[in-house]
């Protein structure tokens, strides 16, 4: 099963005898101000017809703790969410955000993760839509989907410490903050010792679709993502590091998320910290 969906695919696809749900998952940390995001006003302004708004901080996450800012949500309560939003197992399932991909990629890997057999993130989000948009709320038929946890590995701390010494652990957010040159959020700078720097930027062009795949699989390839040892990511909290397993899907390479990541990781004191370009 392919993990993304083009446009014209998409419009294909609705237009066919199964067309797919389609969820909503525009959200960022900030506005360019420095104002929260206003999910459901961006959705109220358009959106791809039928689509139905899924907000990340409370349905795609629980509250934030000691697990980190995006910890799992309860797989029942979001298997509710998903069935308000019309998600069923028989039917397709194509999620999608502002454009970056990270908040999309998050609610693909949980549904994958819970069971779900067929979810697809379009690609480039909603600027690569050339059709129609819709104000209108979706008043989808609720679905009947259930949630069977476990469809995709998942990291906890423990695991992601392992996976830096006997794999590939990967850090997907920005340079500066693996070096620990600034850490903007969390208690402090630096990354997982043993994690190699790989940020989610560099998964897509300037038009903010994903490379091609043979271009993605030739990245993870330099970064030893292709040996035998098994592979995992880890960003700030979960959300961009979905984003990095959904390019590794792409690559053809499976991948382990730890959801708690830096966010949980550099929360707790007793964990080591590593700073400079150097993993180690």
């Amino acid at each position: 099963m392919e993990a993304i969906i083009t446009a014209t695919e998409l419009a294909d696809d609705l237009a066919g005898p199964n067309p797919p749900v389609l969820l909503d998952v525009r959200w960022q940390l900030t506005t360019k101000g420095g104002a929260a995001f206003d999910g459901p006003a961006e959705y109220a302004t358009g959106h791809l017809p039928g689509a139905r708004y899924v907000d990340l901080d409370t349905e795609l996450a629980a509250a934030p703790g000691e697990h980190g800012r995006h910890p799992l949500p309860d797989p029942a309560l979001f298997a509710a969410a998903m069935r308000r939003a019309g998600v069923s197992a028989g039917r397709p399932v194509v999620v999608y955000d502002g454009g970056h991909g990270w908040a999309a990629a998050r609610a693909w890997w949980l549904l994958r993760w819970t069971g779900h057999p067929d979810v697809r993130v379009l690609d480039g989000g909603l600027p690569s839509w050339e059709g129609a948009l819709s104000a209108e709320p979706a008043e989808p038929a609720e679905g009947d989907f259930e949630p069977a946890p476990g469809a995709l590995e998942l990291l906890d701390a423990d695991g992601a410490a392992a996976l830096a010494r006997a794999g590939v652990l990967l850090d997907a957010r920005a340079g500066e903050r693996y070096r620990g040159e600034v850490e903007p959020i969390d208690r402090v700078g630096g990354h997982i010792p043993g994690a190699l720097s790989a940020p989610t930027v560099e998964n897509v062009g300037p038009d903010g679709r994903f490379l091609p795949a043979a271009e993605l699989r030739d990245r993870f390839k330099a970064l030893g993502a292709l040996e035998a040892a098994p592979v995992g990511v880890y960003c700030g909290s979960g959300v961009s590091a979905a984003h990095e397993v959904l390019a590794l899907a792409v690559a053809g390479i499976d991948a382990a998320l730890y959801v708690g990541s830096w966010s949980e990781w550099s929360a707790d004191p007793s964990r080591p910290v590593a700073v400079g370009p150097d993993p180690q």
